[in-house]
């Protein structure tokens, strides 16, 4: 039988393996490799060993993005709960909390689940629980952990989830959404929130534990003072509506909103608490916005994961293909590590086109490609794992979470 290092041999001799300038480096068969990362067994483990498309985290740049919104939080006094939805990942929800963070926010009732699994808490669903499977399922919740939270924007679906707690003998934290300029949820600001939350108060297996209002439009305004005014304004109705349930009575145990964009914003807009998530990976899109002291970039948060490819054809100058393309959610308005100056092209479900005009830095047959992603929690979506890296060596692997089907998204 060829041994693998014979194979890896005959094939770069072939040039069939070159990549970025150097020989290909692999010691194990691919069977052998996965056996090492399910015994967490890293040792001489590096990218090239991979198969692609793979997400790829560089580890020093996310362990400075981590430290910043900490670091931010713990100056300004401003709480920080940051949304899963970008990463899907229960390790990296650990570290948040690890370095301060009161908990998570989740897009789904799974993601919610999935986080409470691991024996984490405070856990806010950021949707409204309409249907019997999600109302059920939220009731479940709310009797397993105490300290799980949903918001709720209509009458009907508080008078829902009071009777399936009641029949449950759960008791369930209710966040009431108030609009705030995304029109896809949140009821009217002012008396409208206020009869709201007043009906919560005083439903008998329900608890009001404050008001929730996303500026989702303010998160990607460009240019700090125009996102500063558009946040502002956006959030005017849900501090009047504060104002009015603390002049009934009504406890406002927090204000919860915000996003990465608009995280160094927030500290004035009268909100207790950020749901910002893109800051630990940042995309292409986000840092387009421009930041308070950079108006051209956001570099407030360094990028820190790509989607590495490889170049599996390149039969045409300035041309070369790679191995994502619609299955791996590849954007034109993506960007190439390092190469600015590429282009990108879609053309197809597995394949991605990649353009240049410097005669001087073609792309190599089997070398390997690193792209910066233009919206993380699609690319996140699509992929089984995170690959943690220190530089060409690879140190940890995080499973992602709800990638074994509909029920667990």
């Amino acid at each position: 039988m060829t041994s693998r290092r014979s194979f890896l041999k005959a094939g770069a001799a072939g040039g069939l393996l070159a990549g970025a300038g150097r020989a290909a480096r692999s010691d194990y068969r691919y069977s052998d490799i996965e056996a090492r990362i399910a015994r967490r067994d890293f040792r001489d483990l590096t990218k090239e060993d991979l198969g692609t498309p793979a997400l790829i985290l560089d580890e020093a740049i996310f362990e400075q993005n981590l430290r910043a919104i900490a670091e931010h939080s713990k100056a300004t006094g401003l709480k920080v709960r940051p949304h899963v939805k970008i990463h899907k990942c229960q390790e990296i929800t650990k570290r948040q909390i690890a370095l301060g963070a009161i908990g998570a926010s989740c897009a789904t009732i799974a993601e919610c689940e999935l986080i409470i699994n691991a024996g984490l808490h405070n856990v806010l669903w950021t949707c409204q629980p309409a249907g019997r499977n999600k109302i059920s399922r939220t009731v479940a919740l709310a009797r397993r952990d105490p300290t799980f939270m949903c918001v709720v924007d209509d009458p009907s679906i508080v008078e829902a989830l009071d009777e399936a707690a009641g029949t449950a003998g759960a008791k369930v934290n209710l966040v009431v959404d108030v609009y705030a300029g995304l029109t896809r949820q949140g009821c009217q600001p002012g008396e409208t929130a206020l009869r709201l939350a007043q009906k919560v108060a005083s439903s008998k297996n329900l608890r009001l534990a404050g008001l929730m209002g996303y500026s989702g439009m303010a998160s990607h305004t460009k240019g700090w003072e125009a996102r500063k005014k558009r946040s502002t304004d956006d959030l005017a109705g849900l501090m009047e509506t504060a104002d009015l349930c603390k002049k009934s009575g009504l406890p406002v145990g927090l204000l919860t909103g915000g996003s990465t964009g608009t995280y160094n914003i927030d500290t004035e807009t009268g909100l207790t608490e950020l749901q910002c998530g893109s800051y630990i990976f940042m995309d292409t899109l986000y840092r387009a916005i421009g930041g308070k002291s950079n108006p051209d970039t956001y570099s407030d948060f360094g990028p820190a994961l790509t989607v590495m490819t490889t170049i599996i054809s390149n039969t045409r100058p300035n041309q070369a293909t790679i191995d994502a393309g619609n299955k791996a959610m590849l954007r034109p308005t993506d960007e190439v590590k390092g190469r600015p100056e590429i282009k990108i092209e879609n053309p197809g479900a597995e394949y991605g086109m990649l353009h240049w005009t410097d005669t001087d830095r073609d792309l190599k047959l089997g070398e390997r490609v690193e792209l910066y992603p233009s919206n993380l929690d699609m690319s996140v979506n699509v992929y089984d794992r995170i690959y943690v890296g220190r530089g060409e060596a690879i140190v940890d692997v995080w499973p992602i979470m709800g990638r074994s089907g509909p029920p667990q998204r």
